[in-house]
Parts: C-alpha cells; structure tokens; sequence
C-alpha cells in the first residue's frame, strides 16, 4: 500500500489521491475493532482481581458477562440498521463513543450489579455490524473474502494485546486506572474516525479509477426499509439460517477464550495475573493467523477443487470448523502449556469460521441490508455466548470446566452441517 499524487482533478483544486485507499479505510476500521476488543476484554484479565477485590462469586461474575452479552444480542439487529439507516461513519462513531465513555466509568465501579449494568450499557452499543457494511462499500466482490479475513485481524489482535495491554496498565494505576486507559485509547481512535473516514463517493483521497473499481459489481444503490421490515425481509431470507445457526454454534468458545479463560488458568492451573499476561494473548495471535489465511484459503479451494467463491468460503469455514475438536482434548490434558497450544488452534480454528461467515453475509445480501444482517447474525452468536456464560456460571464450580469444552469442540461440526445445508451451491444436474 503506497502513496501517490494524481494530477489536479476537474474541480480545479489539487488533491492528494492515496493509491489503494480502500486498504488504508481497512486499517481505520480495524484498528477501531482493536481498541473495541481491548476494552471489552479487560473486564476478562481482572476478573481474578475484580473477584478478589470486591467480593465477587463465580455465579455473579457470569451475570457480569452475561449482561454485556445480553445486550450486545439485543441491540446488534438495531446498531446495525442504524448503521444502514445514517451511514457508517456516523453510525459506527456513536457505538464507539459509548463503549469508550462507559469502559472509563467501570473505574467507579464498587459491587458486581454495577459493573453488570455498565457491561450492559457497553454491550448495547454492537461496534460488530459495522465490519460487513465496510466490506460492501470499499470492496469489489472479488476482494471481499480476503478483506474480511483482514478485518477479522482487529477482533482478535485487540483480544490478544489486551492481556500485556491490561497487565501493565493494571501495575501503574491499578485496576480501576486499567479501565480508564484502555477508555482513554478508544476514544483517541474515535477522533481519528471523525477526521479520517468518508463514505466511497465523497472521499477526498480516492482517485476515479480505484472508485469504479470498487463499483466494478454494478450492485444496485442501497435501499433502506424501516426496521422491522428488514427484520422481517431478512428472517425470509433461507440463506440467512445457514449464517445464523453456525454463529450460533461458534460463539461460545470465542465468549470463553474472551471471558473465561484467564479465570480458567487461575483456576485450574493456579497461574496468577503476570503469568495470565504471558500467556492468555496467544489463542488470540493463533487466531489473528487464522483470521488473515482464512481469505487466501478459499483462493486454495478455487484453484485446487474449483470451487465458486460461495463454495471455496464455506469450505474454508468448513476447515475452521474441524480445528475446534481441538477444544475437546483439553480435557484430556493437565500440562498448562499443551492447554494453551490447544486452546490456541481453536482460535486459529474459530475466526477462519467467522471472517468467512462474515464474506458470505456481504456475498449473500445487497448493501441497504449488509449491516442489518449482520447484526441479526451476532445476535443469533451472542444468545448462544449469553447461554453458555450463565451454564460456566452455575456448572463450572461443581463440575469444572472440561465438560464444557468437550462440547465446545463439537458444536462448529453441527454449524458445518446447516452451512452446507442452506449456503453451498449445488452443481447443476446433467440431462
């Protein structure tokens, strides 16, 4: 991605014209998620802490969870019709606006209802819509399985700098300084968004040429309908059910590795906050590395087994979705190092599902719905994360956590069945 000068446009006024711009709006945008995804998992590397500190259960901290997971469900159809509704930069602004402000309120934070209700608050504004509208406007059909395996990259960079992030932070100013930092940061991302991001046609930075090959579809201009009725023209939509049902399937083991596994190394093999640090950041990079090969992997499929690109990215999910058994042989293991390479594939193994699961809502819905849909199919996730939280909530004291990652690493098989099911394209029958 370099840099360069066109010659003076017709309105009469020399502007400067960044080659490749759309990859640069890519990097805005991911580095948003990044930031999201920091804040939101430094609730995860202080729960020790935090259940320490103000007298917290096991059963109240999944409550705590739950809340954010309770709204992020919610809210995520609403957020991302808004965000079809009033454009991206607008929209996407006002949720990270408020998850930056409520992340540096948990600082006041004094008993675990609080902490729930700001969890709350931070879950209803769903930042996640917003990843498959950037896809649609700044991608060309042909690019977007490889964008979206990119701008899987911040979910998961953000989850895997927060332990180091969280831990330093917390060793300066304390916990509650760890949320303000992290707050601090977000916001910092927020006025680079404000100043830096335009919708395609009216960006300044972006020469004719990379404009139309962005249009290079012809797709038809975005429709906006009234919420309900594009609740409802989605919920007809067969399609949609063989994106929902495998998000479905899959959230639970990203709720875990956001949520619960810091808990779980404490718990299980007594590491403490600077060994948490050390290592509860690398499912997350395995899962960066799954996020950017989970693009180029359905180039493979096209090449080796000519599959359409519809096919060659549920293949790709499909891959994802025989990596998570690997959640189930945690059980079998006590060595907390052979946990964490474990736990490690099933995040490589988790964002191929989710990046590809993202490419098919922009290969499968046209622009006025892309954010609608989205946020519909973290809805449809986040019940499942919702569930599961409260489950580890009430099970995990009594019973630990190996049974349920033996589930953990089955439940992408069944999504895999539905995927195939409703989404891949059948060749036709010769007469």
């Amino acid at each position: 991605m370099s840099q360069g000068v066109n010659e003076p446009l017709a309105t009469g006024k020399t502007r400067r014209v960044v080659k490749n711009l759309r990859w640069w709006v890519l990097v805005l945008f991911l580095m948003g998620v990044t930031v999201n995804y920091i804040t939101r998992n430094s609730l995860g590397i202080l729960a020790p802490e935090l259940k320490d500190s103000l007298g917290i259960t096991t059963e109240q901290y999944s409550w705590i969870v739950g809340a954010f997971q309770l709204a992020y469900t919610v809210f995520q159809p609403l957020c991302g019709w808004l965000i079809d509704v009033i454009g991206l930069k607008i929209g996407f602004l006002i949720c990270a606006s408020i998850w930056a402000l409520t992340c540096i309120f948990h600082a006041g934070a004094g008993s675990w209802l609080q902490l729930a209700m700001l969890r709350f608050v931070m879950g209803g504004a769903a930042a996640t819509p917003a990843n498959a509208k950037t896809l649609g406007e700044w991608f060309p059909k042909k690019e977007r399985p490889v964008a979206a395996g990119w701008a899987g990259v911040g979910f998961s960079i953000g989850a895997m700098l927060a332990p180091p992030i969280i831990y330093f932070a917390h060793a300066s100013f304390g916990w509650q300084g760890a949320f303000m930092f992290t707050g601090v940061l977000a916001l910092l991302w927020v006025l680079l968004w404000w100043l830096f991001y335009h919708n395609p046609e009216k960006h300044p930075n972006l020469s004719k040429d990379e404009l139309a090959y962005i249009q290079q579809d012809n797709e038809p201009p975005a429709v906006t309908l009234p919420f309900f009725t594009a609740l409802k023209t989605v919920g007809k939509n067969k399609r949609f059910y063989g994106i929902a049902i495998p998000a479905f399937m899959a959230e639970p083991a990203w709720a875990v590795m956001s949520f619960w596994v810091p808990l779980y190394l404490a718990k299980e093999h007594g590491m403490d906050l600077k060994q948490i640090a050390m290592f509860a950041w690398l499912p997350f990079l395995a899962a960066d590395l799954g996020s950017v090969a989970s693009g180029y992997l359905t180039r493979l499929y096209t090449r080796w087994f000519g599959c359409s690109r519809v096919n060659s990215v549920v293949a790709s999910s499909v891959t994802g979705a025989f990596l998570m058994v690997s959640l189930a042989i945690v059980a079998l293991t006590r060595d907390p190092y052979i946990t964490i390479i474990l736990i490690s594939i099933g995040g490589f193994g988790h964002q191929i599902i989710s990046c590809m699961l993202s490419a098919l809502v922009v290969e499968s819905f046209d622009k006025g719905q892309m954010a609608t849909v989205n946020g519909m199919r973290g809805s449809c996730a986040w019940i499942a994360s919702f569930l599961f939280s409260l489950l580890i909530g009430v099970t995990a004291d009594k019973i630990g956590f190996n049974p349920l990652f033996i589930a953990m690493g089955f439940f992408d098989l069944i999504g895999a069945f539905f995927l195939v099911a409703f989404i891949a394209e059948r060749r036709a029958r010769r007469a």
